[in-house]
C-alpha cells in the first residue's frame, strides 16, 4: 500500500472509532425514512468496458436463484458488470470449504457470517477491502454514516474481509405477540410488566382451563428466546456489554437473571406455560398458536402476517398483534433485544484478476442510486415515484412474490437496503408492528468484536462448557428439579468453569478494535 493510501485508510478508521466513541449508545442501524438527502460521495465509477465477474452466491429455497431475473440487467446497465453465478449444491459452508480447497476461487463469494470471512481472510484467501477504500468513495461515505456497522465488519487485526450491510437486518426483529381478539373478548388489557403478565396469564388459564396461555418455540431457537427473556430483566443470556456501566458482564449469575428464572418457575408451576416448553419446536408452536391453546408468544415480527393471513380465511376474528415487551423489574424501561442486523455479505478473492473492477462494482451498492435499485428496482418497471414517495406497481402485492419475480433483495444484489420497500408491501398490522417495535429498541446493538484464533478457542471450549451448564441449570430451576435456594452455589459452580476468562476475552477483543492502529500489517 502506498503512503498516501495508507494515511487515508488509517485516518478513515480513526474517524470511525472517534464517531463511535462520541455516539456512545446511539444506534447506527436506524431505519431510514427513505427520504434522506443524497450522499455527498463521488459519482459511481463504472469499469472502462463491460466486465464479467464470477460469483458464488447463496441460494434460497423460497426464491431460488435465476439468471433471468431482471435485477441482473438493471445492475449491468448501471455498472457495466455481469455476474457468472454458481450456487451451492448443498450447504453453503460445505461448498465454501470445497472451493477453498480447490484454490480456484470466484471473484466474489457470499459468506453467511463474519467468522467465516475472517477465517478465510486470515488464511490469505480474501482481499482486505480497506486496502482499496480510496477506490470506493461511496463506501467511505457510508462507513462514516454507519460507524457501528463498519466497525463490526473488522477482523481481529483491523482488516475488512466482508462488505458491510445495513437495512435488511430489520427482518430479524423479534417481538412479543398476543391474541388481541381474545383479550378484547374477555376485556383484558395487554400487560406492561411481568407482574401484570402473571396476572393476565392466570385469568386466561381460568377462562380456558385446557390452555397454556404463554408459549414459544424455545426448543427451536433457544438463544433468541433467552435473549428476549433476559432483556426484559436488564440482564444478558451470556457475556454481554452493559452500556450503563461501560463494561462486559455475565448475565446468568446476576440477581436480575435470578428474578427472571424465578418468574418463569412460577409460570411453570402454575401451568401457565406448556410442561415441555423448553423443547417445543416450530410445528408444535404453530399448532398451539393457531388453535386457541396459547394466546401470548415471542417470535419474529413477520409472524403477524404469517398467522393472520392463514387464520383469518376461516376465522376472520383471529388477530395476532404486536405486544409491548413487559418490564421485568420495577422502574425498568421495557425493551426488545437488538436483533435487527445481518451478518452475511460478499467477499473478494485475493486471487481475483479483476480486483479494481470488483471494488468499483461494489461501491455502486453504497450509493443512493445503488440503494434505490437494490431496494425498489427500476422506476417505471417495478415502482413509481410521486412527490418523493416511492410505491411498488400494483402487480406487486407480496414481498416474497416480488423477490421471486425480480430477484430484488436476493443474495449478491444488495448491501444497503431502504427497508421502506419491504414495509410498503406489508399489511397495515405488520406496518404498525414495525412502527411500535422501534419504540422498544435498546440504545445500541451489542458490540461485535472480532476474535483471534486463540480467543475463538476460549469461546469454543470454555464458552461451550459454560453455556451447557447455564442451560442445564436454567432448565432445572424453572422445572423445580433444583431449588432456587441453591442459587449462590450455582453461581460459584458456573464461575468455576471460567466465566471471568470469557469476560476477559471479550474485553480484550473490544479494546483491540477500539485502540488498534490500523496500519497495513
Amino acid at each position: 500500500m502506498g503512503k498516501g493510501k495508507k494515511r487515508s485508510y488509517v485516518s478513515l478508521i480513526a474517524a470511525l472509532l472517534v464517531v463511535f466513541a462520541v455516539a456512545g449508545c446511539s444506534s447506527g442501524t436506524e431505519k431510514s425514512s427513505g427520504t434522506e438527502p443524497k450522499s455527498q460521495a463521488d459519482p459511481v465509477a463504472k469499469p472502462k468496458s463491460e466486465v464479467t465477474l464470477t460469483a458464488l452466491l447463496d441460494n434460497n429455497a423460497t426464491f431460488p436463484y435465476s439468471k433471468d431475473w431482471p435485477i441482473w440487467s438493471w445492475i449491468k446497465d448501471q455498472t457495466g458488470v455481469s455476474l457468472n453465478v454458481e450456487t451451492p449444491s448443498g450447504k453453503l459452508s460445505d461448498t465454501l470449504n470445497l472451493v477453498m480447497a480447490s484454490g480456484n476461487l470466484p471473484d466474489l463469494m457470499y459468506m453467511s457470517g463474519r467468522r467465516d470471512s475472517n477465517k478465510y481472510g486470515d488464511q490469505g484467501a480474501l482481499e482486505n477491502i480497506l486496502d482499496h477504500v480510496d477506490q470506493m468513495p461511496n463506501l467511505k461515505a457510508w462507513m462514516e454514516k454507519y460507524p457501528e456497522e463498519a466497525k463490526a465488519a473488522l477482523s481481529a487485526d483491523g482488516k475488512m474481509y466482508m462488505f458491510p450491510n445495513q437495512g435488511f437486518g430489520e427482518t430479524n426483529r423479534m417481538i412479543w405477540l398476543y391474541r388481541e381478539d381474545v383479550f378484547k373478548k374477555n376485556n383484558l388489557a395487554a400487560p406492561k410488566t411481568y407482574e401484570e403478565l402473571h396476572q393476565v396469564l392466570k385469568k386466561l388459564k381460568a377462562l380456558y382451563p385446557d390452555s397454556y396461555p404463554l408459549s414459544m418455540r424455545f426448543g427451536q431457537i433457544p438463544d433468541e428466546m433467552m435473549a428476549n427473556l433476559t432483556t426484559n430483566f436488564a440482564s444478558g443470556s451470556d457475556v454481554y456489554y452493559n452500556f450503563d456501566e461501560k463494561k462486559w458482564k455475565f448475565g446468568p449469575t446476576e440477581e436480575n437473571y435470578k428474578a427472571m428464572v424465578s418468574m418463569w418457575h412460577t409460570f411453570y408451576k402454575e401451568g401457565l406455560i406448556p410442561p415441555d416448553f423448553l423443547s417445543i419446536q416450530t410445528k408444535q408452536w404453530q399448532d398451539v398458536m393457531s388453535t386457541g391453546q396459547s394466546f401470548i408468544t415471542i417470535d419474529y415480527i413477520s409472524r403477524v402476517d404469517f398467522f393472520n393471513n392463514a387464520m383469518q380465511k376461516d376465522n376472520p376474528e383471529y388477530s395476532l398483534q404486536f405486544m409491548a415487551p413487559p418490564a421485568g423489574l420495577d422502574g425498568m424501561k421495557p425493551q426488545n433485544p437488538y436483533f435487527h442486523y445481518l451478518e452475511g455479505g460478499l467477499t473478494v478473492a485475493s486471487t481475483s484478476k479483476h480486483k479494481d473492477d470488483v471494488m468499483k462494482y461494489m461501491d455502486f451498492f453504497y450509493s443512493e442510486e445503488g440503494r434505490t435499485l437494490s431496494s425498489w428496482g427500476k422506476e417505471g418497471e417495478t415502482y413509481t415515484e410521486d412527490s418523493g414517495q416511492k410505491k411498488f406497481k400494483a402487480e406487486f402485492t407480496d414481498v416474497t412474490e416480488m423477490r421471486k419475480q425480480t430477484g430484488l433483495q436476493t443474495s449478491g444484489t444488495y448491501t444497503w437496503i431502504d427497508y421502506d420497500a419491504h414495509l410498503s408491501l406489508f399489511s397495515p398490522d405488520l406496518k404498525k408492528a414495525y412502527e411500535e417495535a422501534a419504540k422498544y429498541d435498546p440504545p445500541a446493538m451489542q458490540p461485535k468484536p472480532a476474535f483471534t484464533d486463540a480467543e475463538n478457542e476460549v469461546l469454543s471450549v470454555t464458552g461451550q462448557a459454560v453455556k451447557k451448564y447455564r442451560e442445564e441449570n436454567f432448565s432445572k430451576f424453572v422445572l423445580g428439579t433444583r431449588n432456587l435456594s441453591e442459587w449462590d452455589k450455582y453461581v460459584e459452580e458456573i464461575n468455576g468453569l471460567g466465566v471471568q476468562k470469557l469476560i476477559d476475552t471479550y474485553d480484550a477483543a473490544l479494546k483491540r478494535v477500539e485502540q488498534a492502529k490500523l496500519e497495513n500489517k
